[in-house]
Protein backbone atom coordinates (compact mmCIF):
# COMPACT_ATOMS: atom_id res chain seq x y z
CA UNK A 1 0.00 0.00 0.00
CA UNK A 2 1.68 3.52 -1.03
CA UNK A 3 1.43 6.33 1.21
CA UNK A 4 1.04 9.83 -0.89
CA UNK A 5 1.43 13.17 -0.05
CA UNK A 6 0.34 16.11 -1.94
CA UNK A 7 1.44 19.40 -1.34
CA UNK A 8 -0.39 22.49 -2.55
CA UNK A 9 1.02 26.13 -1.47
CA UNK A 10 -1.88 28.35 -0.36
CA UNK A 11 -2.45 31.02 -3.08
CA UNK A 12 1.55 30.62 -3.73
CA UNK A 13 2.31 33.99 -5.52
CA UNK A 14 0.00 36.18 -3.46
CA UNK A 15 1.30 34.49 -0.61
CA UNK A 16 4.82 35.76 -1.43
CA UNK A 17 4.20 39.11 -2.18
CA UNK A 18 2.13 39.44 1.01
CA UNK A 19 5.08 37.82 3.18
CA UNK A 20 7.49 40.50 1.32
CA UNK A 21 5.19 43.53 1.68
CA UNK A 22 3.32 43.44 5.01
CA UNK A 23 1.06 46.21 3.95
CA UNK A 24 -0.43 43.85 1.32
CA UNK A 25 -1.79 41.67 3.76
CA UNK A 26 -5.39 41.16 4.82
CA UNK A 27 -6.64 43.41 1.67
CA UNK A 28 -8.03 42.00 -1.61
CA UNK A 29 -4.98 41.58 -3.87
CA UNK A 30 -3.88 40.05 -6.80
CA UNK A 31 -0.61 38.83 -9.12
CA UNK A 32 -1.17 39.78 -12.83
CA UNK A 33 -1.12 41.70 -15.95
CA UNK A 34 -2.76 45.04 -16.08
CA UNK A 35 -6.02 45.68 -16.45
CA UNK A 36 -5.80 48.08 -19.73
CA UNK A 37 -3.49 45.31 -21.28
CA UNK A 38 -5.54 42.47 -21.40
CA UNK A 39 -4.08 41.23 -18.50
CA UNK A 40 -4.69 37.98 -16.51
CA UNK A 41 -4.70 36.87 -12.75
CA UNK A 42 -2.31 34.33 -11.97
CA UNK A 43 -3.41 34.18 -8.39
CA UNK A 44 -5.29 35.93 -5.85
CA UNK A 45 -5.60 35.57 -2.07
CA UNK A 46 -8.16 34.52 -0.02
CA UNK A 47 -9.80 38.07 0.76
CA UNK A 48 -10.02 38.77 -3.07
CA UNK A 49 -11.28 35.10 -3.98
CA UNK A 50 -14.72 36.50 -1.42
CA UNK A 51 -15.42 38.86 -3.91
CA UNK A 52 -15.43 36.04 -7.33
CA UNK A 53 -11.87 36.99 -8.24
CA UNK A 54 -9.86 33.78 -9.28
CA UNK A 55 -6.99 32.49 -11.02
CA UNK A 56 -7.27 32.87 -15.21
CA UNK A 57 -10.09 35.43 -14.74
CA UNK A 58 -9.23 38.91 -17.42
CA UNK A 59 -7.63 41.63 -14.57
CA UNK A 60 -10.71 44.13 -16.20
CA UNK A 61 -13.17 41.20 -14.81
CA UNK A 62 -11.67 41.06 -11.50
CA UNK A 63 -11.69 44.77 -10.76
CA UNK A 64 -15.41 44.78 -11.99
CA UNK A 65 -15.94 42.56 -9.53
CA UNK A 66 -13.75 43.90 -6.75
CA UNK A 67 -13.18 47.50 -7.38
CA UNK A 68 -10.86 47.84 -4.55
CA UNK A 69 -8.37 44.77 -5.88
CA UNK A 70 -4.50 45.73 -5.84
CA UNK A 71 -2.99 43.94 -8.56
CA UNK A 72 0.73 43.58 -8.68
CA UNK A 73 3.18 41.93 -10.94
CA UNK A 74 4.55 38.70 -11.28
CA UNK A 75 8.48 38.07 -9.85
CA UNK A 76 9.19 34.68 -11.29
CA UNK A 77 12.75 34.60 -10.07
CA UNK A 78 11.21 34.76 -6.28
CA UNK A 79 8.45 32.56 -6.78
CA UNK A 80 11.03 29.50 -8.39
CA UNK A 81 13.78 30.20 -5.62
CA UNK A 82 10.69 29.91 -2.62
CA UNK A 83 9.63 26.66 -5.02
CA UNK A 84 13.58 25.16 -4.97
CA UNK A 85 13.51 25.99 -1.13
CA UNK A 86 10.25 23.94 -0.63
CA UNK A 87 11.75 21.12 -2.76
CA UNK A 88 14.52 21.09 -0.57
CA UNK A 89 12.37 20.56 2.33
CA UNK A 90 10.67 17.72 0.45
CA UNK A 91 14.14 15.88 -0.65
CA UNK A 92 15.25 15.33 3.70
CA UNK A 93 12.11 12.82 3.97
CA UNK A 94 12.08 10.83 0.04
CA UNK A 95 13.37 11.41 -3.04
CA UNK A 96 10.59 10.44 -5.19
CA UNK A 97 8.85 13.97 -5.87
CA UNK A 98 6.93 14.58 -8.84
CA UNK A 99 6.64 18.15 -9.66
CA UNK A 100 3.03 19.46 -10.77
CA UNK A 101 3.92 23.09 -11.00
CA UNK A 102 6.30 25.28 -8.69
CA UNK A 103 3.54 25.20 -5.80
CA UNK A 104 2.67 21.82 -5.93
CA UNK A 105 3.63 18.38 -6.04
CA UNK A 106 3.13 14.48 -4.99
CA UNK A 107 5.75 13.18 -2.60
CA UNK A 108 6.04 9.34 -2.16
CA UNK A 109 6.78 8.53 1.39
CA UNK A 110 5.75 4.33 1.33
CA UNK A 111 9.72 3.66 2.48
CA UNK A 112 10.72 6.68 4.08
CA UNK A 113 12.02 5.86 7.55
CA UNK A 114 11.20 9.25 8.97
CA UNK A 115 8.30 9.43 11.58
CA UNK A 116 8.25 5.46 11.81
CA UNK A 117 7.51 5.58 8.42
CA UNK A 118 4.20 7.83 9.26
CA UNK A 119 2.90 9.74 6.18
CA UNK A 120 0.76 11.78 8.42
CA UNK A 121 3.31 13.21 10.68
CA UNK A 122 5.91 13.59 7.49
CA UNK A 123 3.08 15.74 6.24
CA UNK A 124 2.82 17.57 9.48
CA UNK A 125 6.41 18.28 9.74
CA UNK A 126 6.69 19.51 6.35
CA UNK A 127 4.02 21.67 6.46
CA UNK A 128 5.31 22.98 9.88
CA UNK A 129 9.24 23.84 8.43
CA UNK A 130 7.36 25.58 5.37
CA UNK A 131 6.11 27.87 7.60
CA UNK A 132 8.81 27.96 9.61
CA UNK A 133 11.56 28.95 7.11
CA UNK A 134 9.52 30.49 3.97
CA UNK A 135 6.85 31.89 6.27
CA UNK A 136 4.12 30.72 3.63
CA UNK A 137 1.64 27.97 4.46
CA UNK A 138 1.29 25.22 2.16
CA UNK A 139 -1.85 22.55 2.29
CA UNK A 140 -1.61 19.06 2.67
CA UNK A 141 -3.46 15.52 1.45
CA UNK A 142 -2.06 11.89 2.69
CA UNK A 143 -4.19 9.14 0.46
CA UNK A 144 -3.02 5.63 -0.45
CA UNK A 145 -2.84 6.93 -4.26
CA UNK A 146 -2.27 10.31 -6.41
CA UNK A 147 -5.71 10.86 -7.11
CA UNK A 148 -7.37 11.03 -3.10
CA UNK A 149 -4.18 12.63 -2.05
CA UNK A 150 -5.07 15.87 -4.56
CA UNK A 151 -8.79 15.38 -3.59
CA UNK A 152 -7.44 15.46 0.29
CA UNK A 153 -5.33 18.55 -0.15
CA UNK A 154 -8.32 20.49 -1.22
CA UNK A 155 -10.34 19.22 1.64
CA UNK A 156 -9.09 21.70 4.17
CA UNK A 157 -7.33 24.71 2.57
CA UNK A 158 -6.05 27.19 3.47
CA UNK A 159 -3.15 25.53 5.24
CA UNK A 160 -4.99 22.71 6.10
CA UNK A 161 -4.60 18.67 6.49
CA UNK A 162 -6.25 16.02 5.82
CA UNK A 163 -5.62 12.47 5.47
CA UNK A 164 -7.51 9.50 4.00
CA UNK A 165 -6.03 6.28 5.45
CA UNK A 166 -6.88 2.29 3.56
CA UNK A 167 -10.09 1.98 5.81
CA UNK A 168 -11.67 5.07 4.61
CA UNK A 169 -11.37 4.77 1.01
CA UNK A 170 -14.51 3.35 0.24
CA UNK A 171 -16.76 5.69 2.90
CA UNK A 172 -15.18 8.52 1.49
CA UNK A 173 -15.13 7.66 -2.24
CA UNK A 174 -18.66 6.61 -1.92
CA UNK A 175 -20.02 10.11 -1.41
CA UNK A 176 -17.85 11.95 -3.17
CA UNK A 177 -19.36 14.35 -6.36
CA UNK A 178 -18.42 12.91 -9.38
CA UNK A 179 -17.34 16.64 -9.74
CA UNK A 180 -14.55 15.87 -7.59
CA UNK A 181 -13.12 13.24 -10.11
CA UNK A 182 -9.18 14.02 -11.65
CA UNK A 183 -10.16 14.47 -15.43
CA UNK A 184 -13.82 15.23 -15.10
CA UNK A 185 -14.45 19.11 -16.37
CA UNK A 186 -17.79 21.02 -16.74
CA UNK A 187 -18.73 19.54 -19.62
CA UNK A 188 -18.31 16.02 -18.45
CA UNK A 189 -19.93 17.40 -15.23
CA UNK A 190 -23.00 17.90 -17.20
CA UNK A 191 -23.43 14.94 -19.58
CA UNK A 192 -22.99 12.87 -16.02
CA UNK A 193 -25.79 14.50 -14.56
CA UNK A 194 -27.98 13.92 -17.05
CA UNK A 195 -27.41 10.39 -16.96
CA UNK A 196 -28.61 10.85 -12.92
CA UNK A 197 -25.06 10.45 -11.93
CA UNK A 198 -24.04 12.72 -9.24
CA UNK A 199 -21.97 10.92 -6.90
CA UNK A 200 -18.99 8.15 -7.06
CA UNK A 201 -21.81 5.96 -5.80
CA UNK A 202 -23.76 6.73 -8.38
CA UNK A 203 -21.69 6.17 -11.34
CA UNK A 204 -20.56 2.41 -9.25
CA UNK A 205 -24.29 1.44 -10.51
CA UNK A 206 -22.44 1.54 -13.68
CA UNK A 207 -20.68 -1.58 -15.55
CA UNK A 208 -16.92 -0.97 -16.98
CA UNK A 209 -18.64 -1.25 -20.28
CA UNK A 210 -21.85 0.74 -20.24
CA UNK A 211 -18.94 3.75 -18.72
CA UNK A 212 -16.67 3.08 -22.00
CA UNK A 213 -20.07 3.00 -24.45
CA UNK A 214 -20.99 6.64 -23.17
CA UNK A 215 -17.56 8.08 -22.70
CA UNK A 216 -14.99 5.81 -24.50
CA UNK A 217 -11.54 5.26 -22.68
CA UNK A 218 -12.15 7.88 -19.97
CA UNK A 219 -15.08 5.57 -19.02
CA UNK A 220 -12.67 2.89 -17.67
CA UNK A 221 -11.55 5.53 -15.52
CA UNK A 222 -14.08 7.11 -14.24
CA UNK A 223 -15.21 3.38 -13.39
CA UNK A 224 -11.94 3.22 -11.29
CA UNK A 225 -12.00 6.02 -9.59
CA UNK A 226 -15.32 5.56 -8.48
CA UNK A 227 -13.97 2.76 -6.16
CA UNK A 228 -10.68 5.17 -5.51
CA UNK A 229 -8.61 2.75 -7.51
CA UNK A 230 -6.44 4.58 -9.22
CA UNK A 231 -2.56 2.89 -9.96
CA UNK A 232 -0.07 6.04 -11.48
CA UNK A 233 3.03 5.80 -9.60
CA UNK A 234 4.62 9.40 -8.48
CA UNK A 235 6.95 10.25 -11.48
CA UNK A 236 10.29 11.60 -10.24
CA UNK A 237 11.36 12.05 -14.62
CA UNK A 238 8.14 13.38 -15.43
CA UNK A 239 9.84 15.40 -18.59
CA UNK A 240 7.11 18.06 -19.97
CA UNK A 241 6.60 18.09 -23.81
CA UNK A 242 4.18 20.70 -24.39
CA UNK A 243 3.03 24.42 -22.57
CA UNK A 244 -0.36 25.23 -23.25
CA UNK A 245 -2.81 26.74 -21.67
CA UNK A 246 -6.53 26.78 -22.62
CA UNK A 247 -10.13 28.22 -22.05
CA UNK A 248 -13.80 27.10 -22.33
CA UNK A 249 -16.29 29.98 -23.03
CA UNK A 250 -19.73 30.25 -21.45
CA UNK A 251 -20.89 31.85 -24.74
CA UNK A 252 -19.61 29.80 -27.98
CA UNK A 253 -17.38 32.60 -30.30
CA UNK A 254 -18.89 32.87 -33.25
CA UNK A 255 -16.47 34.14 -35.58
CA UNK A 256 -12.81 34.14 -36.36
CA UNK A 257 -13.02 37.25 -35.52
CA UNK A 258 -14.40 36.73 -31.67
CA UNK A 259 -11.68 33.87 -31.39
CA UNK A 260 -8.82 36.39 -32.63
CA UNK A 261 -9.68 38.75 -29.88
CA UNK A 262 -9.45 36.68 -27.73
CA UNK A 263 -5.97 35.56 -28.34
CA UNK A 264 -3.82 38.20 -26.84
CA UNK A 265 -4.81 37.23 -23.05
CA UNK A 266 -4.24 33.32 -23.83
CA UNK A 267 -1.10 34.18 -24.70
CA UNK A 268 -0.14 35.83 -22.12
CA UNK A 269 -1.33 33.21 -19.65
CA UNK A 270 1.18 31.07 -21.76
CA UNK A 271 4.03 33.33 -21.67
CA UNK A 272 3.49 33.22 -17.49
CA UNK A 273 3.41 29.44 -17.77
CA UNK A 274 6.95 29.36 -20.43
CA UNK A 275 8.44 31.67 -17.02
CA UNK A 276 7.99 28.83 -14.78
CA UNK A 277 9.89 26.63 -16.93
CA UNK A 278 13.59 25.69 -15.85
CA UNK A 279 16.35 26.31 -17.97
CA UNK A 280 16.61 22.32 -19.23
CA UNK A 281 13.86 23.20 -21.29
CA UNK A 282 13.56 25.19 -24.79
CA UNK A 283 10.40 26.40 -26.55
CA UNK A 284 9.73 25.10 -29.78
CA UNK A 285 7.05 24.71 -32.59
CA UNK A 286 3.82 26.89 -31.54
CA UNK A 287 0.43 25.63 -31.88
CA UNK A 288 -3.33 26.27 -31.32
CA UNK A 289 -6.57 24.20 -30.19
CA UNK A 290 -10.06 24.82 -31.19
CA UNK A 291 -12.59 22.87 -30.09
CA UNK A 292 -16.08 23.22 -31.93
CA UNK A 293 -19.36 23.91 -30.55
CA UNK A 294 -19.99 20.22 -31.83
CA UNK A 295 -17.44 19.10 -29.85
CA UNK A 296 -15.23 18.49 -32.79
CA UNK A 297 -11.98 19.49 -32.14
CA UNK A 298 -8.48 20.39 -33.95
CA UNK A 299 -4.81 21.08 -33.35
CA UNK A 300 -2.32 22.31 -35.80
CA UNK A 301 1.28 23.74 -35.41
CA UNK A 302 3.98 24.66 -37.44
CA UNK A 303 7.64 24.10 -37.65
CA UNK A 304 9.99 27.37 -37.90
CA UNK A 305 7.23 29.58 -36.79
CA UNK A 306 7.87 32.36 -34.48
CA UNK A 307 6.42 32.14 -31.17
CA UNK A 308 5.02 36.36 -31.90
CA UNK A 309 1.03 37.27 -31.87
CA UNK A 310 1.16 37.39 -36.14
CA UNK A 311 2.44 33.47 -36.13
CA UNK A 312 -0.44 32.69 -33.53
CA UNK A 313 -2.54 34.47 -35.52
CA UNK A 314 -2.23 33.06 -38.26
CA UNK A 315 -2.39 29.51 -36.84
CA UNK A 316 -5.68 30.19 -35.16
CA UNK A 317 -7.11 31.43 -38.91
CA UNK A 318 -5.79 28.60 -40.75
CA UNK A 319 -7.12 25.81 -37.36
CA UNK A 320 -10.38 27.82 -37.27
CA UNK A 321 -10.70 27.24 -41.51
CA UNK A 322 -10.98 23.79 -40.97
CA UNK A 323 -14.44 23.88 -39.11
CA UNK A 324 -15.63 27.80 -39.40
CA UNK A 325 -18.49 27.00 -36.89
CA UNK A 326 -18.81 28.49 -33.42
CA UNK A 327 -15.75 27.58 -31.16
CA UNK A 328 -16.24 26.20 -27.50
CA UNK A 329 -12.33 26.21 -26.53
CA UNK A 330 -9.72 27.99 -27.73
CA UNK A 331 -6.27 26.57 -26.30
CA UNK A 332 -2.41 27.78 -27.36
CA UNK A 333 0.94 26.22 -26.41
CA UNK A 334 4.03 25.08 -27.49
CA UNK A 335 6.27 22.19 -28.09
CA UNK A 336 9.17 21.75 -25.50
CA UNK A 337 12.74 20.53 -26.66
CA UNK A 338 14.11 18.49 -23.65
CA UNK A 339 17.76 19.94 -23.35
CA UNK A 340 18.82 17.78 -20.76
CA UNK A 341 18.21 14.94 -22.96
CA UNK A 342 19.82 16.36 -26.42
CA UNK A 343 22.85 17.02 -23.41
CA UNK A 344 22.87 13.39 -22.34
CA UNK A 345 22.98 12.51 -26.22
CA UNK A 346 25.61 14.81 -26.93
CA UNK A 347 28.24 13.22 -24.19
CA UNK A 348 26.88 10.10 -25.32
CA UNK A 349 28.39 10.65 -29.13
CA UNK A 350 31.54 12.16 -27.73
CA UNK A 351 32.58 8.88 -25.81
Amino acid sequence: MRKIIHIDADCFYAAIEMRDDPRLANRPMAVGGAADHRGVIATCNYEARAYGVRSAMSSRQALKLCPDLLIVRPRMEVYKEVSREIHGIFREYTELIEPLSLDEAYLDVSDSPHFAGSATRIAQDIRRRVSLQLHITVSAGVAPNKFLAKIASDWKKPNGLFVITPEQVEDFVSALPVSKLHGVGKVTADKLTRLGISSCLDLREWSKLALTREFGAFGERLWNLARGIDERQVQVDNRRQTVSVETTYDQDLPDLAACLERLPGLLEQLAGRLARLDSSYRPDKPFVKVKFHDFTQTTLEQAGAARDLDSYRQLLSSAYARGAKPVRLLGVGVRLVDLRGVSEQLELFAR
